[in-house]
């Protein structure tokens, strides 16, 4: 089951700036939402990109206001996105340091911090974050991926929820969630918090995959299909859709087009043990 993890990264305002973590099987939730205004009437930049253009302009703020913490912030934030995790960290330290209150600088540098596999000062950073603001949503998804990471589902699922309970318009709190019920078999309960998902984030193909899985557990292969064939058609790059409608086909016994749809998995990628135990199946039988 594929998780939806991307990266949040969030201004002094509270508008969220997405970025691909490139760690691990990580995934890219959503594209990058549009213009932020730093400090008012000064400049607009698209701080959600990582260009040197656009990081260029930022440091001329900073310059500007060398003590604003927000446009240290910001910057930090591009130079995620454009996979310069030192100067990243920088920033967010600079901005924690002329603010220790920043709540939106501690969860923006545990990001960093758990793409280079420091897990315990990510940690660390969130607990800061909830500890200036109970209230700050983002914060609690960060956590409970940690959690999850962990293998610590019931933390996970608690945090997953409190985001929930906060209103959140994350989707990752409604898919992570919905993959804890996946995992404890409440099969209802995950299609319901992936349809939330799906309505929250409705370009992300991870949540109609896992909908999709639940769906086959019920034995409900014909809405299992169609939320397959949406995923791919958001996302041709998915092993796991092409497997798990490999496995569609081979359940209704068409194993020539279920060993097609296993090979595309495997080529997608080479490791993937449900294609290959697929193939190992299907090819002997069509």
């Amino acid at each position: 089951m594929t998780e939806m993890t991307a990266g949040t990264f969030m201004t002094g305002t509270g508008r969220k700036l997405r970025f691909a973590l490139l760690f691990g099987t990580v995934s890219l939730l959503a594209a990058c939402q549009s213009s932020q205004m730093m400090n008012q009437n000064v400049v607009s930049i698209d701080a959600t990109q990582g260009s040197e253009q656009n990081i260029a302009s930022l440091s001329n703020v900073i310059a500007a206001n060398p003590n604003d913490p927000e446009g240290y912030n910001v910057r930090g934030a591009a130079y995620g996105r454009a996979g310069d995790t030192r100067r990243a960290m920088d920033d967010f330290n600079k901005a924690i340091a002329l603010n220790p209150n920043y709540y939106q600088a501690y969860a923006n540098r545990a990001l960093i911090e758990r793409s280079l596999g420091q897990r315990m000062d990510a940690l660390n950073d969130y607990n800061r974050a909830l500890q200036i603001n109970s209230n700050y949503d983002v914060a609690y998804i960060g956590r409970g991926n940690l959690y999850r990471e962990a293998g610590q589902q019931n933390d996970a699922f608690n945090d997953f929820t409190r985001a929930i309970q906060l209103n959140t318009t994350d989707a990752r709190a409604y898919h992570n969630r919905g993959l804890i019920y996946q995992q404890r078999g409440q099969q209802e309960l995950a299609i319901a918090d992936f349809s939330n998902a799906i309505s929250l984030s409705p370009k992300a193909a991870q949540p109609y995959n896992g909908r999709g899985v639940s769906y086959l557990a019920l034995n409900d292969d014909q809405n299992a299909r169609a939320d397959f064939d949406k995923a791919l058609a958001l996302d041709q790059q998915n092993a796991e859709s092409w497997a798990n409608l490999g496995l569609i086909f081979e359940r209704q016994g068409d194993f020539t087009k279920a060993a097609s749809y296993y090979q595309q998995a495997k080529r997608l990628n080479p490791n993937y043990q449900p294609a290959l135990q697929g193939l190992q199946r299907t090819i002997g039988s069509a």
